[in-house]
């Protein structure tokens, strides 16, 4: 393999540091699928892959697989075209859900969310709080109108739930550091994102935001690494109202920072304890928390 144009581009020493890498990708879809393709094809070493899935007539015109692949599980194309890429990657296959593969997630250096489920990304969201994994997480909005990528640090700010209590569902005025309101207005009622995204274009420039943040992340600590203006990318395809009162133009972004929520279901206990707080709320359950934002404890899927 001629990695030559990549080490012109980070250097020697920090394509080294790629190939020890290793990435878990939740969801091989159209976006997780461009994602883990597009890290093998910048020289990260190691791949876990987990789907549930497989490829169907209706994936042929946004996904990274094609034909050939019909009726296989999404991971496995995924696996095999990663492999055709970047012969030395090591490639780690897990056919299911998440749930059943929470052991898949030890010894990862970062977690990419190709979910498009919100119930599924708060069981997600949850596993890597317990393990202390990085993860990013993108969505596509309807009709391909825009996107965004954030990234989850845990217990450093903001975790999904909290990200999602604000932005997703809309239960609290999202704000940025300006303190302008965050205006999506496509998002349902259950607090996914409303309808299918459009062309495959609309998502692979969501999913190439999200492969370079996280290219970027797993530089961190070299010379390559770049600090984020804020924790949250959002994209506009066409005119979109990202901030209320401000039509963003086509093609253009918006960084921000959302705020944790102090009363987040998830990480609240973690920083009671950090601060010694003394709480006398009850311990809840992650199904109770699926209750209480109004979403399907059954509906989980990848």
């Amino acid at each position: 393999m001629n990695w030559d144009r990549v080490e012109r581009l980070i250097g020697a020493g920090n394509l080294a540091v790629l190939a020890k890498k290793k990435v878990a990708v939740i969801g091989c879809g159209s976006g997780g699928g461009f994602v883990a393709l597009g890290l093998a094809m910048s020289g990260v070493g190691s791949f876990v892959l987990i789907d549930d899935d497989v490829l169907e007539e209706t994936n042929m015109v946004r996904h990274v697989a094609d034909r050939r692949y019909l009726g296989q599980p999404k991971a496995e194309a995924v696996a095999d075209l990663i492999r055709h890429r970047n012969p030395n990657a090591a490639v780690e296959v897990h056919i299911g859900r998440l749930e059943a593969n929470f052991d898949a997630l030890e010894g990862v250096d970062l977690v990419i969310s190709g979910i498009d489920n919100e119930p599924s990304k708060y069981v997600l969201n949850e596993a890597a709080l317990a393990r202390n994994l990085t993860t990013i997480y993108a969505g596509v909005y309807q009709r391909g109108e825009g996107g965004d990528v954030v990234i989850i640090h845990p217990y450093d700010g903001a975790c999904y739930a909290c990200w999602a209590e604000q932005v997703r569902e809309d239960l609290a005025s999202a704000k940025t550091e300006e303190t302008a309101e965050l205006d999506y207005g496509m998002i349902g009622k259950d607090g996914t994102l409303d309808a299918e995204p459009g062309l495959w274009l609309h998502v692979t420039r969501i999913a190439g935001a999200q492969a370079e943040i996280a290219l970027n992340e797993l530089l961190r600590g070299t010379d390559a690494y770049r600090p984020l203006p804020g924790s949250t990318l959002i994209l506009a395809n066409t005119a979109l109202e990202i901030l209320e009162g401000q039509i963003s133009l086509p093609y253009s972004s918006v960084w921000v920072t959302i705020p944790r929520s102090p009363t987040c279901l998830v990480c609240g206990g973690h920083y009671a304890a950090e601060n010694t707080l003394e709480t006398d709320e009850p311990a809840v359950s992650v199904d109770e928390m699926f209750r209480q934002a109004g979403l399907s404890v059954d509906d989980q899927d990848e």
